[in-house]
Formats: structure tokens, C-alpha cells, sequence
């Protein structure tokens, strides 16, 4: 059983006509700057995020806070999602043809 990669909702077909409607609007050489801005603001993102959290994690040690709280909590998420997976697995559909 071979399952197409989706990206929020979006098939092969849709990401085929969005790049031909990039290249047509923006042409083939601007799409290289176009792809290492973008990386770089992922970057800046990923960045910020992580010193957000690292600051997060910092002050509520400092506090006396417990952080393994959110990691007991997240196992248990990822157990349950897990399930759902195994048994949700079963009965979604097969690829379209």
C-alpha cells in the first residue's frame, strides 16, 4: 500500500501547479533568492523558538518550578496518539486510484 505524501491538505497535483504559477510569476532565476530567504527566516524562526524556550525552561527552574511535569505529559500524549494511530491504522482508507 502506497500512501502519497500530503502536506496540510495539499497532493502532488496542487504543489506541481503551485510551483508552475511561482515560476511564471517571480521566472527561474529569482527562485533560488526566493528559497535562501526563506530558509533564512525558518532559521531566525527555529532560532527565536528555541530561546524562547530555553529562557521558559531558565526562569521556571529559577522559580522551583517542576519541568518534568511537561515531559510525564507529553509521553502520555504521544502514547495516546499513538493508539489512536494502531486503531485508527485499520479502518482509513486505502490510496485512491
Amino acid at each position: 500500500m502506497i500512501q502519497l505524501a500530503t502536506f496540510l491538505f495539499i497532493g502532488t497535483p496542487e504543489v506541481i501547479f503551485i510551483l508552475l504559477i511561482v515560476v511564471m510569476v517571480f521566472g527561474a532565476d529569482k527562485i533560488p533568492e526566493i528559497a535562501r530567504g526563506m530558509g533564512k527566516g525558518m532559521r531566525m524562526l527555529r532560532d527565536a523558538t528555541s530561546d524562547i524556550k530555553s529562557e521558559i525552561s531558565k526562569t521556571a527552574e529559577k522559580q522551583g518550578i517542576d519541568t518534568d511535569v511537561t515531559k510525564d505529559i507529553k509521553k502520555e500524549i504521544n502514547k495516546v496518539k499513538d493508539d489512536l494511530e494502531d486503531f485508527t491504522g485499520s479502518v482509513s482508507r486505502g490510496p485512491k486510484l
